[in-house]
């Protein structure tokens, strides 16, 4: 079993050889997240520190592939490095071609050598941006209307398959749509939004209009 603390103490130390500027503020501790199903790693700054938190299918992964996560992870806590832009590509190549990583936006379970648990999802719901991938279950809100929705990222949402797809709602009498981002949304009943969407705005910040 891997320990993550320690490797959390190498790599950084990998990564301070390289001179990328990681923060001085990382908690040592790696949080375990035993729900996670698609995203091996994650980045967060609480209170005044990073903290570190590792999905625990990886604590029977293969180091390299627990290393290479934590080192994705680093780099997010250095400057202008939350999200996965110019900055944060150059230090991952650093780290990639000295220590032989293959760091990116994100791997597939295969190329971290766990099983793949996507099958088990019947709902599979993706980001355009980021390509994070939500599995349900359940068939809910979510699944039903993805575009309503935001990845934290900031990406518009679409549900991309699963064992089962949503069933067909009934036709709504009234939809209104964003004129900026597309989204729908459906009313069955006379209300305000419907009679005038001019005055009310997408989550987006685009203006709806009445299509029927």
């Amino acid at each position: 079993m891997n320990d993550f603390d320690k490797l959390l103490a190498d790599v950084q130390r990998e990564a301070r050889q390289l001179n990328i500027p990681i923060s001085r503020h990382i908690n040592p501790h790696v949080q375990i997240n035993t729900r996670a199903k698609t995203r091996f790693g994650r980045c967060s700054f609480k209170g005044q520190e990073y903290q570190i938190e590792l999905s625990s299918r990886l604590l029977d992964a293969p180091e390299r592939s627990c290393r290479q996560t934590i080192a994705h992870e680093l780099i997010h806590t250095c400057p202008d490095c939350m999200n996965h832009g110019n900055r944060f590509r150059y230090y991952a190549e650093k780290m990639n071609q000295k220590y032989g990583y293959h760091i990116s936006r994100a791997n597939s379970p295969e190329e971290m050598g766990v099983e793949d648990n996507r099958k088990d999802a019947r709902y599979i719901v993706e980001c355009r941006q980021c390509g994070k991938q939500i599995l349900r279950t359940r068939r809910s809100a979510l699944t039903d209307h993805p575009s309503r929705y935001q990845c934290t990222c900031g990406g518009s949402l679409f549900l991309k398959g699963g064992t089962e797809q949503p069933q067909q709602q009934p036709t709504a009498k009234y939809l209104l749509l964003c004129t900026v981002c597309g989204s729908r949304y459906e009313r069955q009943k006379m209300s305000a939004v419907v009679r005038t969407p001019s005055r009310y705005r997408c989550p987006c910040g685009g203006r709806l209009q009445r299509i029927y």
